[in-house]
Formats: C-alpha cells, sequence, structure tokens
C-alpha cells in the first residue's frame, strides 16, 4: 500500500483514474498503474483485464509472473527514459511508461496486450510452451488469445508514445516540458549548424584539390551500392539525392555529359541490386523499360526525375517478393541490424526488438529474403567495414571492434569468405 500512498502524494487519485479512463476511451486499450514491484495500484480491481490475463493472474505462479514483468518492464522504460515494448512471460506484447518523480521511480503505466501479427500454428505451440507451467486449461487461454486484437506495429509505438505522454503529464508540469523542448530544439540547432559549417569547409577542400572531390564521390556511389545490396531504400534514396544534386550543379549547362553520368549510376545501381539477388529477369525487364524511356529524355529535370524513378522501381524488385503480412517483420529486423550492428547482437537481441520469437524471425528471413538473419548481419557488417577501410587513420583493429568483432583474427576471416580479399589487401587497394 506505500506504493499507492508515495504515488497520492504528488497525484490525487481521481487525476490518475481519469487519465486511465481517458487513456483508454482514446484508444480502446486497457491500461493500469503498478507499482516498482509490479503490483497493481490501480484500478484496485482487474475486472478491466482482458480474459487472457483474468486466466493468467487467476493462477499465483501467473500472476506472479505478471508482476515480474511489469517491474522489469518499468525499469527499462526508467533507465531508456522512453516507452518501452516488451512481450510479457506469457507471450503478448505490452508497454510500459515509467513514473520517475524527483529522480524516483515510483512505479509504471502499464498497456496491453495485444498481439502485433496475426497469429499462425507457431504462435500457439509458443503460448502453450511459455504457460506449460501454470495451473491453467489451455484450450480457454488458447481462445482467449485468440479474441486479442491484432495492431500493426505502428498504431503499438503510437500508443507507446502517447502512454509515455500520459505519465510524462503525471511526472511533471507543461513547463519543465516546454523547457525540454526548448533544450532540444536548440541542441538541434547547434548540429544543423555544425553539420553546414563541416559541408562548407568539404566543399572549400573539394576546390582547392579535385582529388578530393573525386574521391568523395567515389565514395558516395560505394555507399549507394551498398544501400542497395541491403534494401535500405531511405538511405539509398538520400545518397542519390546527393549525386544527383552534385551532377546537376557541374553539368546543367552539359546535358549530353550529364545524361552519360545519369546513366552510369542506374548501371551502378543495377549491379548492385543483382548482387542483392534480385530476380534477373525483371532486373532485365525493368531495365529494357527503363533504357527505352532515357532514349526519349534530353532536359536535366527529365533525366533526374527519371534515375529516381528507376532506383524506386529496383527496390521494390529487390523485396518484391516479400509477404506483405511479413513485410513489417522484415523492415524492423533490418533497420535494429543497420543502427545496431557494432554491438554483440545474438539473434535473440534481434528478435527481441521485433516483438517476435527467433523461431519464428527466422523462418520468415529464410523464406522470404533468401537469407538467414545472422548472413544479413555479416553483409551489414562487411558494407561498413569497406567504408571505414577507405580511411586510413581507422586499423584492422579498430575497423574489428566497431563494426562488432571482439576478434580482428575472426573479422579478417569473415571479410576474405565475403570479399575474396583480406582487409589488408583491400585497404591497399584503395591508397
Amino acid at each position: 500500500m506505500s506504493g499507492l500512498m508515495d504515488l497520492l502524494h504528488h497525484v490525487s487519485e481521481d487525476v490518475l483514474l481519469r487519465i486511465l479512463s481517458s487513456f483508454t476511451a482514446a484508444t480502446g486499450l486497457n491500461a493500469i498503474i503498478v507499482d516498482r514491484d509490479g503490483r497493481t495500484l490501480l484500478p484496485a480491481n482487474s475486472e478491466k483485464d482482458c480474459t487472457f490475463c483474468r486466466i493468467i493472474k487467476g493462477d499465483p505462479v501467473g500472476c506472479n509472473k505478471c508482476r515480474g514483468s511489469y517491474a522489469r518492464a518499468g525499469l527499462q522504460a526508467a533507465q531508456f527514459g522512453e516507452p518501452y515494448i516488451f512481450r510479457c512471460h506469457a507471450g503478448l506484447v505490452a508497454f510500459a511508461a515509467p513514473i520517475v518523480i524527483e529522480g524516483t521511480l515510483l512505479g509504471s503505466i502499464i498497456c496491453g496486450q495485444v498481439l502485433m501479427w496475426e497469429p499462425e500454428d507457431f504462435f500457439w505451440e509458443e503460448i502453450s510452451e511459455m504457460t506449460a507451467g501454470l495451473n491453467v486449461k489451455q484450450g480457454e487461454l488458447i481462445k482467449a488469445a485468440g479474441e486479442l486484437e491484432v495492431l500493426s506495429g505502428r498504431k503499438v509505438q503510437a500508443a507507446a508514445d502517447l502512454l509515455f505522454v500520459v505519465a510524462n503529464h503525471v511526472m511533471q508540469s507543461s513547463n519543465v516540458a516546454v523547457q525540454q523542448r526548448k533544450e532540444i530544439a536548440r541542441r538541434q540547432a547547434q548540429l544543423n549548424d555544425e553539420i553546414r559549417q563541416r559541408k562548407e569547409l568539404e566543399q572549400k577542400l573539394a576546390e582547392v584539390e579535385g582529388r578530393i572531390y573525386g574521391h568523395s564521390l567515389l565514395q558516395k556511389e560505394k555507399e549507394l551500392m551498398a544501400a542497395v545490396r541491403l534494401g535500405d531504400k531511405e538511405n539509398a534514396m538520400n545518397l542519390l539525392n546527393w549525386l544527383v544534386s552534385d551532377l546537376v550543379e557541374k553539368f546543367v549547362a552539359k546535358p549530353r555529359v550529364f545524361k552519360v553520368r545519369i546513366l552510369e549510376l542506374m548501371v551502378t545501381i543495377s549491379r548492385a541490386a543483382a548482387e542483392a539477388g534480385a530476380d534477373p529477369d525483371k532486373l532485365l525487364d525493368l531495365n529494357y523499360r527503363y533504357l527505352d524511356e532515357f532514349s526519349r529524355n534530353e532536359r536535366v529535370d527529365e533525366l533526374s526525375n527519371w534515375i529516381f524513378k528507376a532506383l524506386d522501381s529496383i527496390m521494390e524488385i529487390i523485396y518484391g517478393n516479400v509477404n506483405l503480412k511479413h513485410l513489417e517483420v522484415i523492415e524492423r529486423a533490418t533497420e535494429f541490424i543497420r543502427k545496431n550492428y557494432d554491438r554483440n547482437l545474438s539473434l535473440n537481441d534481434i528478435a527481441q526488438a521485433c516483438f517476435i520469437s527467433p523461431y519464428h524471425l527466422s523462418h520468415i528471413f529464410k523464406e522470404q529474403l533468401n537469407c538467414t538473419i545472422m548472413e544479413y548481419l555479416t553483409r551489414v557488417r562487411m558494407e561498413e567495414a569497406k567504408k571505414m577501410l577507405s580511411n586510413p587513420r581507422f586499423t584492422i583493429i579498430d575497423i574489428a571492434e566497431k563494426i562488432g568483432y571482439n576478434d580482428p583474427g575472426y573479422f579478417c576471416r569473415v571479410f576474405k569468405k565475403k570479399e575474396g580479399i583480406t582487409p589488408s589487401a583491400y585497404k591497399k587497394q584503395l591508397m
């Protein structure tokens, strides 16, 4: 009871109950407030729990496990300072927002439980395995799970963000929130100014020494190929925008030269798509159709638009065969890998970030992309290694560490196996 009293010392019970009620009315999702040990504080009864949760909590062991899940989620949310989306001990998705007042974690707002994908046969087996030690009727539990709402990853993230906003309302006044936003804006402005100054410096250096510009251009083209090979459409589009803008600036008065350079970019992109495993027949057909259109374009603006449409179509071919039902899982997994390749990632780490079992994630990757999740991780690391090998200030040991390998020797063996050459030899070729 002390947990509730600590909380009510700062916020009235009526306000808290009204917040929970408004959140549920707005989202259709149940929300509760728990203390730091995971015990439910508000509402006092469990009438609003879904049938699945009532069955689980009806068993003392299950109830204790629920508390453990809530306590760990609240602690994680407090440590990260953001909403924490997690799978509970029974296999369902929920999310937590911390209530931290004067630097002390008093509890959390927990929302859920939901599903993020339409359940398949393996999911029911997984639910049965995760609840095997509880004194519950599996048939009733499976039926209750089937009645749960299925939310897209975007809706889950939006609900989690809203929950975090609600928790912030409990934690601090609007004045503090405004000050935080001003500080973020100030830091962002400083960052933007720093980026602008660096770009200006790069431009001045490039004007002094043409070789520097050539190296930068070549590096951008290599990064574009890497982004295409990894299926990173957003990054590929940004890199292409940089390259085309550069060509427009330099050859706007020379449309014939501009046209040749655009065609060279198309060849580069097509080669990267082939290396990524794009269907050769579809790629050949697309190239034929786009080259026919290319021959009829002469103006710089037409050619610029043409190359962007071509890249968009090629990226669709690379992942065009992916089942739409699994597309969100694959996008979430690949994005997580591209942002965390420098960590010592395991299949479990990646699966947890996608709120899916390791078995299911491996199955989807192999079936849809014809490669394992760890093979994709290696591909990302090798692309990043090649970028760093072009920078003389990085040693092989530095690079190995920065892309997630503790053993430089193992990194060298993997690099040679994938690229057909040692990192040192590759580095010498670039000098």
